[in-house]
């Protein structure tokens, strides 16, 4: 199975918002203007878009609050949730 894109959510002190990035590119994907705008159901599926990937969410201070796995079906079975 290839591997997933993998993607970051975190704080951008700058422009006061929160960005997905692609870890491979290095892109901003979308921004939002709150965590909670981000993680709100079904929001990040779609902005990772049809071909899935594996996001890190970051805490506001630093840090990994959690990963999640789009489609959950590609969830790696060995992970822990």
């Amino acid at each position: 199975m290839a591997r997933l894109p993998r993607f970051t959510l975190d704080k951008n002190e700058d422009r006061r918002t929160w960005d997905l990035t692609n870890d491979q590119t290095d892109k901003v994907v979308k921004r939002f203007d709150t965590k909670e705008d981000a993680t709100r159901r079904g929001v990040l599926k779609s902005a990772v878009g049809s071909g899935g990937g594996s996001v890190r969410i970051e805490k506001e201070r630093g840090g990994y609050q959690e990963e999640r796995t789009y489609p959950r079906s590609r969830d790696p079975k060995k992970s822990p949730g």
